[in-house]
């Protein structure tokens, strides 16, 4: 994870792998989290408003960047292809798509 700020919500996901970061490696890397991970995309600049979600979300960028703002100080998280989070049930979170697009995968507890 980049970025100047972390917000210690949050439990970081590490790429362990000599093996680059894909759609389909990244699949594995979160079952072993313990999760059913599905794939979402989006544009370049595309923006996510704040919102929160009643489960733990687990997720891993797998191509580009995206930015998360979380918390209510909406400190910055940028991940890039291999970077993810575990976000604990109930934390705040946006986010804005980098000048790319991405591509997480995501799975729920």
């Amino acid at each position: 994870m980049n970025g100047s700020e972390r917000s210690g919500t949050l439990e970081p996901l590490r790429w362990e792998s000599p093996v680059e970061p894909s759609p389909a490696a990244v699949a594995e890397r979160l079952r072993a989290e313990g999760v059913d991970p599905y794939s979402w995309s989006n544009a370049p600049g595309d923006r996510y408003a704040a919102h929160s979600h009643a489960y733990t979300k687990v997720l891993m960028c797998a191509a580009v960047s995206i930015t998360f703002l979380v918390g209510e100080a909406e400190a910055a998280v940028e991940l890039t292809a291999g970077e993810g989070f575990v976000l604990p049930a109930g934390t705040r979170h946006g986010a804005a798509v980098g000048p790319e697009g991405c591509t997480c995968l995501e799975g729920h507890r």
